[in-house]
């Protein structure tokens, strides 16, 4: 099959859904499909054009057997208003129809939101290519801009997203969502339940991996030898509330032993480290992402993941960070909603403990029963991979997403 992805983000872009577009669209092509990628100028997580394509309007390039056709994007700063951010998703959409039609005609279009204005230009190609697409939602676009107060309830932005939102469903062969907290949202817009497709984001089991926490380089580094690490690893935006995690390492910092990590932007690091000053917490260690192929060590460089979400987030959403904690063998702690994905995941995965979201005491609390049993921390960790492996593998999602292009294609 030949497979267009139109994806805003992909490689070298090194958290969200850069990583997941890049396996598939690679993974595609080891099984011999022909796969090229729409997408931006790399600009994520910081917000800002890499500089090695500072200044390009279009670029071409290959890449393990994938043809990559990046876009001129326009971007204002690290966190976009609502006009910002309108301007962002508009330089995309514009920009990018054009090397769509720079190729060859595909079987199927995989089109991933967010940014909800894609499908605006999915749909033009689709229409004029005659060819079906299948839309990827991994996030509603209506919901996350309440979720971040970026909109207000009754909005005429609201309702014309909502409206965007309706055609997009209508228009396309199948939509697959990442979670099955998704369907209920759909079904109430109208989608029937037979055009959904639930394929959950995978990891790379064979990538991330447990390894020992012994002589391992990140720990090393950073004077983590013989602490008991708790790591927050991911971005740091406005649904996690990591205030949260710092006042609940602050409550611990008179056990010597424990140490929170927490890996991100290096401008929302920034921000963090104010914090910490404000609470005292000095057992709190602050430090930049690490390049992807070092990820697995730094992971096996904890004992506890944390998992952080705020009350009001949205309930059907499962954080991406679970599956590859979970493949890395090592126990959670999530501060999450009680009504939320990300609870149902961490209870069924059996590789957790779960506490209220905002709640800095039940997560120390959390932290400090882990601590004080080495051998649960061990047992859920097991459990955690055994699970990963069963549900998110990379090699199960790509049969998944292999068979749904198939169907899509010989339907038409």
């Amino acid at each position: 099959m030949r497979i267009l992805i139109y994806s805003y983000n992909y490689y070298p872009e090194p958290i969200g859904i850069a990583p997941l577009m890049t396996e598939l669209a690679e993974g595609l092509v080891k099984r011999g499909h022909q796969v090229r990628v729409v997408t931006g100028m790399p600009n994520y997580p910081e917000r800002r054009v890499y500089p090695e394509y500072q200044g390009k309007f279009y670029v071409t390039e290959q890449r393990n057997g994938v043809e990559i056709q990046r876009s001129f994007i326009w971007i204002k700063g690290p966190k976009p208003g609502l006009k910002a951010r309108l301007m962002l998703d508009g330089s995309f959409i514009t920009t990018s129809i054009w090397q769509a039609f720079k190729g060859w005609k595909p079987d199927v279009i995989f089109a991933t939101i967010p940014p909800l204005l894609v499908s605006l230009p999915v749909a033009l190609y689709a229409t004029i290519r005659r060819c079906p697409i299948v839309l990827n939602l991994q996030d509603i676009v209506s919901e996350a801009a309440m979720r971040v107060k970026l909109v207000e309830g009754d909005s005429f932005v609201l309702k014309t997203a909502r409206k965007v939102e309706e055609l997009s469903y209508k228009n396309v062969s199948r939509v697959s969502v990442i979670a099955e907290g998704f369907r209920d949202n759909l079904l109430q817009q109208g989608v029937p339940d037979d055009k959904i497709a639930y394929i959950p984001n995978w990891v790379d089991t064979k990538f991330i991996h447990p390894l020992p926490k012994e002589n391992n380089p990140f720990r090393e580094a950073h004077g983590l030898t013989d602490k008991f690490v708790v790591l927050y690893s991911g971005n740091i935006a406005l649904t996690q509330g990591m205030d949260t995690v710092i006042k609940a390492a602050a409550k611990l910092q008179h056990i010597s032993d424990i140490a929170f990590v927490i890996v991100g932007e290096s401008k929302a690091l920034a921000n963090l480290q104010e914090l910490c000053k404000v609470h005292q917490a000095d057992n709190v260690l602050l430090r930049p992402f690490e390049p992807r192929e070092k990820l697995p060590e730094m992971l096996a460089a904890a004992d506890v993941g944390l998992v952080v979400q705020k009350r009001d987030v949205t309930a059907f959403n499962l954080p991406s960070k679970i599956p590859v904690i979970l493949a890395s063998g090592r126990a959670i702690v999530a501060s999450v909603p009680d009504t939320g994905t990300a609870k149902v995941a961490v209870v069924k995965s059996g590789a957790g403990v779960v506490v209220p979201p905002e709640d800095p005491q039940a997560m120390a609390d959390a932290v400090l029963k882990l601590y004080g049993d080495r051998h649960l921390v061990e047992a859920l960790g097991k459990q955690g991979r055994k699970f990963a492996e069963a549900e998110f593998s990379f090699d199960l999602a790509l049969s998944k997403y292999e068979a749904l292009f198939t169907e899509v294609s010989n339907s038409r």
